[in-house]
């Protein structure tokens, strides 16, 4: 057993709907979650740029003593996930590698869908994976660096014409390649799922990646003796800018209110 906490960050407010998932099946966890609001997103940034803010991300949250990390950011975890699991001695977990296995064992049809941020899908992650342990499943890879703007900005609900707008058009190519199975590959994107499913049709299953990685860093701690022992969990908030406004954002991707107080953070300090 291990009462220390879990560390899990990303970009903004997406984050929330992994934190959402490691609440509803580790309730006894510590979780310290950071959202980097003051440079989000990491989408459309370099290599090098999100290297930075990750390693700057982890310093942050291994200022306290962490038993395990949750890249709850596609972009990061698509980009230099290996250099931050080498730098480091605890445990790290990021979204693509359990979100990948899920697809693999959800699709039938053998053609699945990748929605994400340009640096994800230009980091060719994903398709590496699915070449090297899938090579029978066709990937077909669709960025979208509309979606998480619009969702930091509440634009995210069914009959928004904005969102609904942008959703047929970024999903048309990928209806036209008959997926019938779609990664949502940004934690964003779960505040989607209603225009998203709506836009794709009953038929394709969508896989939620802070989900996947939720399960997947429950499994390692599980297998290392590192559960938390059985009692009432709780999460610390924090945020690199505006905390008022992560307050009051953050309902909509927990799916209930945050009473808790959310502290801010001099990202540069570290």
């Amino acid at each position: 057993m291990d009462s220390r906490p879990i560390g899990v960050f990303d970009s903004g407010l997406g984050g929330l709907t992994a934190v959402r998932q490691l609440r509803r099946i580790m309730p006894s966890e510590h979780i310290i979650y950071f959202g980097d609001t003051s440079r989000v997103p990491y989408g459309n940034r370099s290599a090098d740029t999100i290297l930075k803010y990750a390693r700057q991300d982890l310093r942050f949250l291994r200022s306290f003593d962490l038993k395990a990390a949750v890249i709850a950011c596609g972009t990061v975890s698509s980009n230099c996930l290996g250099t931050l699991q080498q730098e480091n001695d605890i445990p790290i977990v990021g979204v693509v590698e359990p979100a990948v296995r899920r697809a693999a064992a959800v699709t039938e049809n053998r053609r699945v869908g990748l929605i994400a941020t340009r640096a994800s899908v230009s980091s060719g992650a994903y398709q590496r994976l699915f070449r090297r342990d899938h090579p029978d499943i066709a990937l077909f890879a669709k960025a979208c660096p509309l979606f998480v703007p619009l969702v930091e900005e509440g634009r995210f609900r069914p009959g928004d014409v904005v969102i609904e707008t942008v959703a047929a058009e970024y999903l048309a190519e990928l209806k036209e390649w008959g997926v019938d199975t779609l990664v949502l590959g940004c934690t964003h994107y779960p505040l989607l799922e209603d225009v998203i499913a709506g836009e794709m049709g009953p038929t394709v299953s969508l896989v939620d990646v802070g989900c996947e990685s939720a399960y997947e860093i429950k499994r390692q701690l599980k297998s290392m003796d590192r559960l938390a022992p059985e009692g009432a969990g709780h999460v610390d908030y924090y945020a690199s800018d505006r905390p008022a406004d992560f307050q009051r954002l953050a309902a909509s991707f927990l799916r209930e209110d945050l009473e808790e107080q959310v502290h801010p953070v001099d990202i540069e300090k570290y």
